[in-house]
Formats: structure tokens, C-alpha cells, sequence
């Protein structure tokens, strides 16, 4: 589903645990770090859609979660002609985005990443809420920058005790990467968008 301007509405997420480090997750099979996002369906609300995409990709309920905040307008980036399916180009021009301010409420084992069967990250860990851009590939970066400063004033007061976070990977049954995000590397999606 695309716009009149070939931009697909999506949706785009800022999990945070207590200590407002915010979720990172590892592109399966690659070295590239982002947060988690998905395409808006047909009939969808973008909150509805940000819901499905959290239990998607990250295996989150909404009574994991308090929404704190969303972006006002959609953000949007252009995807360069080489990443676009050629059946697309033409058509397809990149992504607008809503994005969620998240408050984790649960615990961090009531995340699973195996929790749809197209698994989007292999493995995650906490943040320091102002990611390393560089890490992110080059045309989401602008967006990035845009949404943690938009919805910055909106950060709980962090809490001093709670669930153990920290900059260290997590993961279920799966190895951990071996080195840190320092790549720009990315899959593209099953559809061909990013």
C-alpha cells in the first residue's frame, strides 16, 4: 500500500526499560543495528499496526507496554534506486513513518524474537537512548535523528530499580554477534521496501 507520492506508511518504535536505555536489535543474519518498524496494513490504525509489529518482531503484548508518546506528522526518508526491487521502481519511493515512545513494563524474558515465523533480528540489547547514528544505514538516519528528538521531552523520569538492562547482548538460543555494530549493513525486507 503506497501513498499518492509512492511512500508506504509505517510505523516505528522506541522501546525503553527502566532505566530509559532504548531496545537495539540486530538485523537478522547481518551487522546492522535499528530499531524495530514495520508497513501499516490496509484497514490498520498506526498504533494498531505498532502493536502487531511489536509482537512480531520483538514478542511483546500490549500489557508490556505503556505508549508514552508519538510523533506529531510522519517522517519519511527515500530509499536509494539500488535497494528498490526493479519491479517497484518507479512506483515505490521509500517510507513515512509514525513513531512510539514505549515504556517497558514487563520484564525483558517476556521478549521473544522467534515470535512470528520471518524473525526480523537475531539478537538485541539495551541502549543509551542517543544511539550511535553512524551505525544506522545512511538514508534511515535523518528519520532516526528526527524521531529520538522529537520524542526526548517525553522521557519517563528513569526509575532506579527494575530489570537488569545494560550494553550487552541478548538472545535466546542464538550466538551472539562478535563484534559491535560498526557496519552500515543491511538485508532488505521479503517484499523488497525498507
Amino acid at each position: 500500500m503506497l501513498d499518492r507520492e509512492g511512500f508506504r506508511p509505517n510505523v516505528g518504535i522506541i522501546l525503553l526499560n527502566h532505566r530509559n536505555q532504548v531496545f537495539w536489535g540486530k538485523r537478522i543474519r547481518t551487522h546492522s543495528w535499528q530499531f524495530p518498524q514495520g508497513g501499516i496494513k490496509h484497514g490498520e490504525s498506526p498504533e494498531q499496526a505498532m502493536f502487531r509489529e511489536l509482537h512480531e518482531e520483538v514478542g511483546l503484548l500490549p500489557e508490556h507496554v505503556r505508549v508514552v508518546a508519538r510523533t506529531r506528522d510522519w517522517l519519511r526518508y527515500e530509499v536509494p534506486q539500488h535497494f528498490i526491487r526493479k519491479d517497484a521502481r518507479g512506483h515505490y519511493k521509500g517510507q513515512k513513518q509514525i513513531w512510539f515512545l514505549l515504556q517497558l513494563t514487563g520484564r525483558d524474558c517476556d521478549m521473544n524474537l522467534r515470535a512470528s515465523n520471518h524473525p526480523e533480528f537475531d539478537a538485541w540489547r539495551w541502549h543509551e537512548y542517543w544511539v550511535p547514528l553512524e551505525t544506522v544505514i545512511e538514508f534511515k538516519r535523518q528519520v532516526y535523528q528526527l524521531a529520538l528528538s522529537e520524542l526526548a521531552r517525553f522521557l519517563p523520569k528513569p526509575q532506579p530499580n527494575g530489570a537488569a538492562g545494560g550494553n550487552r547482548y541478548l538472545r535466546g538460543n542464538l550466538r551472539a554477534p562478535r563484534r559491535d555494530a560498526t557496519e552500515a549493513s543491511f538485508e532488505g525486507s521479503a517484499d523488497g521496501t525498507f
